[in-house]
């Protein structure tokens, strides 16, 4: 999220989900869209049966590449190779858009020497792709207008995941496949509310809307609403926390929706961090393995028994509505924190879903024309800046919110952990259509456990036969960190 904001002035979907079935050429890298976003995916297919063609690069064959027209088998953790490869490939064959560069972009020549040593031929050493695969895809990409880029967690949760972003942004960019309809860079989001969650903050350097900690005139501004004085340095990211708490510069943690002990890349050092904690609350509608770690635990509410609003992947805000109450002495996420903040001495003075959206649009315009009584009509996607405005399909038609958007040169440096003698595979995680993340709700449901079946293992069949592993046999899988 943080490499679009800071090139286009935004993390989010830059287009709409139906605008993926008019769109020419989709290219998909990092995301297994079928298992992890099966509702834009049967739009991805719509598109290809009216004509479009898929390019799907991913180290696996995953279930979209039945349908692509071209599959980059790249290995894992080169995404920046390839994607400067393909850049190379549509500069030197002249399909970008000169006039695009020249009237909405800056930074041009020094990325573009940037990527001289890119060659087809450069990055299949490095990648694994045939130098064939690379011009093939660089030409249908650069030759349409009407190109879309989609990835999930396969392209961010690396060592080098920003720069992956922004080697995403800067194949759009060069094309000007961006600011119009069926085009664009889409991020798909994980879950039903995580965009939600970025445009309120839940980002340790931000406030809601995205206005930036270290801007003093924004802290000026919130200060003033709230009533109170905030902090003027960013916080940690989750990834900072688990290692601070293991180094006791991190005595307390407020666990909510999150299951760390699962989620985490060491569960053992996470398991650790938290045990090392002075206080650890988790906040969670079951006892996951985080909350039975937990000094405390708050029983919440899951989404059919609360009222609010959660704004999807292509900045689509729609109403929640409860159905039912929550049982026994669980309460909404809403109720809790409000109890939690009066007792701490700050008795919030917006009490109601309805009326802190009314305050999140009075802070970011993005938001100022969505209420809950629009809502009542039907989601509103952002930015929407009056009560007449009927939202926004597709971002940056009048231009990016940084101005003239920068191109980004990006280096390809090797993963932060690469085979060696002793530990001879990568491993690379990946989706299942019927689990959803760490499982604390889907594992108990057992029809979905019937169907999905036990945790397994994909290996190569050469793999497997020099190992002398049959199909379905039960093995052990031990990393560096533990099996």
């Amino acid at each position: 999220m943080a490499g679009l904001a800071a090139i286009f002035g935004s993390g989010a979907m830059t287009n709409s989900i139906a605008e993926i079935r008019d769109m020419d050429v989709l290219l998909l890298i990092g995301t297994n869209t079928k298992e992890s976003h099966p509702v834009i995916a049967n739009q991805m297919v719509k598109a290809k049966r009216r004509g479009a063609r898929i390019i799907v690069a991913d180290p696996r064959r995953v279930p979209m590449t039945r349908f692509a027209d071209i599959h980059l088998r790249l290995k894992p953790g080169t995404d920046v190779a390839l994607l400067n490869g393909i850049a190379h490939v549509i500069l030197r064959e002249q399909l970008h858009d000169a006039g695009f560069i020249r009237d909405h972009t800056s930074g041009f020549e020094p990325w573009q020497s940037s990527i001289a040593a890119y060659t087809p031929e450069a990055v299949e050493k490095i990648t694994g792709v045939p130098a064939e695969a690379i011009i093939a895809a660089a030409r249908m990409y650069g030759s349409s207008r009407k190109a879309g880029i989609f990835y999930t967690m396969g392209i961010t949760q690396h060592s080098t995941g920003t720069d992956n972003v922004r080697a995403i942004a800067n194949l759009a960019l060069l094309t000007g496949n961006i600011g119009r309809a069926n085009t664009g860079v889409n991020p798909l989001r994980g879950q039903n509310n995580v965009q939600g969650a970025s445009d309120a903050a839940a980002l340790p350097d931000v406030l809601p809307g995205y206005h930036k900690i270290v801007i003093p005139e924004n802290l000026v501004k919130f200060e003033k609403t709230w009533g109170v004085s905030l902090p003027s340095r960013p916080g940690m990211t989750s990834t900072e926390m688990i290692p601070a708490a293991r180094e006791g510069r991190l005595k307390a943690l407020f666990v909510m929706g999150e299951n760390p002990v699962v989620t985490e890349p060491d569960m053992t050092h996470t398991i650790e961090a938290l045990q090392r904690l002075d206080f650890l609350v988790v906040q969670d509608i079951f006892l996951t393995e985080t909350a039975q770690l937990a000094d405390v635990v708050l029983p919440a509410a899951c989404f059919a028994e609360k009222d609010g609003t959660f704004t999807n992947t292509e900045r689509k805000v729609q109403r929640v509505r409860k159905a039912v109450s929550p049982p026994g002495n669980a309460r909404d996420d809403l109720s809790i924190l409000l109890q939690l903040s009066a007792r701490l001495g700050y008795p919030m003075q917006t009490t109601s879903p309805a009326d802190i959206l009314a305050e999140f649009g009075s802070l970011w315009p993005a938001l100022a024309g969505i209420s809950h009584e629009r809502l009542e009509r039907g989601g509103i996607q952002w930015p929407c800046p009056s009560a007449e405005h009927p939202g926004t399909p597709h971002l940056y038609a009048q231009g990016f919110g940084t101005g003239m958007a920068p191109f980004s040169p990006v280096e390809f440096a090797a993963p932060a952990e690469v085979v060696d003698d002793e530990y001879t595979f990568v491993l690379t995680t990946g989706r299942n259509l019927m689990q959803y993340h760490t499982g604390s709700m889907t594992r108990r449901v057992g029809q979905i456990e019937q169907k999905s079946g036990s945790p397994y293992v994909e290996l190569s069949p050469a793999d497997a036969k020099r190992l002398a592993i049959a199909q379905g046999e039960t093995v052990e899988v031990a990393s560096r960190r533990g099996s």
